[in-house]
């Protein structure tokens, strides 16, 4: 297991460095989300060479863990090319960071590299599992998986659809899933990893330890890295229509619009 995860740790840090030379060049940190996302790819391949498990289970992982990544890293990739100029996020992290922002960065893109090695536990205890597949559980998963993965979609789209109408510039989208939650896409990408955790519980013994991605995840999302940072740019970008929206729209978890006071 030592090794498998070694292996990890030299896929994630060297890719995150080379998106971080990537920023360097273009001056655009979008690029480390890129990273993040076809990085759980690449861990969730690695696993299942190295790994030893079922043959049958190593290819669904292979499969499913490669089609997610690049669904989103294309999603994220193609963000970057068709909308102007860097995220707000990131702006605001270039103003308000100081000096050095490059060396910064780098320890910012190097952290997201750890939490992607630690993320990939769960991919770690699927492609160890030499059961016999699949598991009543794994099969569970694969339903969750689909419908996480469609929601995502299908979130993406919409706030796309609604960034593409000039005459939407300066409103907040409250289109579909938006008008039940403000993050739906952060909702369904939390679920897709309770859909791993699910499955990696298939695993017996250590199957419990998959569960503190998205714990950790829902965290991170909600109290750190993700709706805060999120939500002070959308403040600043769209005032008092994005504090009505606030006030109408579940923060994560989707539930029905509530009337503004």
């Amino acid at each position: 297991m030592l090794t498998a995860l070694a292996g990890a740790a030299a896929i994630a840090f060297g890719l995150m460095f080379l998106m971080w030379v990537v920023q360097q060049a273009t001056r655009n940190a979008a690029w480390g989300d890129v990273g993040w996302a076809f990085s759980f790819g690449l861990l969730a391949g690695w696993y299942t060479f190295i790994a030893g498990g079922n043959d049958d289970r190593s290819l669904a992982l292979c499969l499913a863990a490669g089609l997610w990544a690049a669904r989103l890293g294309s999603h994220l990739t193609a963000r970057i090319f068709h909308e102007p100029g860097e995220d707000g996020r990131y702006r605001h992290f270039r103003a308000t960071w100081g000096g050095n922002i490059g060396a910064k960065f780098l320890g910012f893109f190097l952290m997201q590299a750890f939490f992607e090695v630690v993320f990939s536990v769960p991919f770690l205890l699927i492609a160890r599992n030499a059961a016999p597949f699949p598991h009543p559980l794994e099969v569970a998963a694969a339903a969750l998986l689909v419908v996480a993965v469609l929601g995502e979609t299908i979130a993406d789209r919409q706030l796309r659809r609604f960034k593409a109408d000039p005459g939407n510039r300066g409103t907040t989208c409250r289109a579909g899933l938006w008008r039940v939650s403000r993050h739906p896409n952060y909702f369904f990408e939390w679920l897709v990893w309770v859909a791993w955790a699910v499955a990696a519980s298939a695993h017996g013994g250590w199957g419990w330890a998959a569960w503190g991605a998205p714990v950790l995840i829902l965290f991170l999302l909600v109290k750190v890295t993700g709706i805060p940072p999120t939500e002070a740019q959308s403040i600043r970008s769209r005032g008092d229509d994005y504090r009505s929206y606030q006030q109408e729209t579940s923060a994560f978890f989707p539930w029905f619009p509530r009337k503004s006071a």
